[in-house]
């Protein structure tokens, strides 16, 4: 398999351990382990793979992901003879703390579940309703809560998806309550940050990219594009209340471009 590290336990204020993005090449995989002060959720972004989720496996395809909830165990397998983009979010109960309790198994040959028995998390577009003036920004978006602050154990708060089509924005906001990462999955345009009692930045976002966004910092999207801007979004609270608020802002800071 072939992995980078988009974001670390540094990135964000709150209990984001890291952020993987790599690709499962055919006939491999992450074998067969529990994490018992974490979350982890292995996403897949094409193809599919084999999911498993205490010892249940089941033949998922993608965008999807599955959630592995604290002291619960996971692995992924590609069983197919092409490559498959992959991602890996880690979020823990006490900032910087990792573990892991490796299994020995690479679950190859195992059982197939038709149906499985575990959460997922799917990035289907078809599922994503209008929005109209996003914390007052431009245009109608399109979004969806994809997996709610109640399916999680740690900080771990929410995943979102959402979609600007060409010309759209989100308007400045912030999170007194949870940090943020947007992940481009789509597309290309700009964001606009501002940290408490500075100046903003604008700087260029395309496929792949991601953007931390801290506790208080208010932050705005645009498609500058001719296509659709596609994110997956990963809020992470404070602590394991997993409180979710939102403040829209009449104005930013003055901007500077990257």
């Amino acid at each position: 398999m072939d992995l980078m590290v988009l974001l670390d336990a540094h990135s964000l204020d709150t209990n984001l351990t890291f952020l993987h993005r790599g690709i499962l090449e055919p006939k491999s995989g992450i074998g067969h382990h529990f994490h018992n002060q974490c979350e982890e959720m292995l996403v897949i972004f094409d193809g599919e793979a084999q999911f498993n989720i205490d010892g249940r496996t089941s033949t998922l395809k993608g965008p999807v992901g599955a959630l592995c909830r604290m002291g619960h165990s996971h692995a992924i397998y590609n069983a197919t003879d092409k490559p498959v983009q992959w991602m890996n979010i880690n979020v823990s109960a006490m900032k910087a703390s990792y573990d892991a309790f490796d299994l020995g198994d690479d679950r190859r040959g195992v059982p197939i579940d038709a149906i499985p028995v575990f959460m997922t998390m799917r990035l289907d577009r078809s599922l994503l309703r209008p929005t109209d003036s996003m914390s007052g920004g431009k245009g109608t978006v399109q979004y969806r809560r994809a997996l709610e602050p109640s399916v999680f154990t740690s900080p771990w708060a929410y995943v979102d998806h959402l979609m600007l089509p060409p010309g759209a924005s989100i308007g400045p906001h912030l999170h007194h309550e949870l940090a943020e990462f947007y992940y481009v999955v789509s597309g290309q345009g700009a964001v606009t940050v501002s940290a408490e009692g500075s100046g903003s930045e604008t700087a260029p976002i395309q496929v792949g990219d991601a953007i931390p966004i801290q506790l208080n910092e208010v932050h705005s999207f645009e498609n500058t594009a001719s296509q659709p801007l596609e994110f997956m979004i990963v809020g992470v609270s404070r602590d394991r209340n997993r409180r979710v608020d939102s403040v829209d802002v009449q104005k930013l800071p003055q901007a500077s471009s990257n």
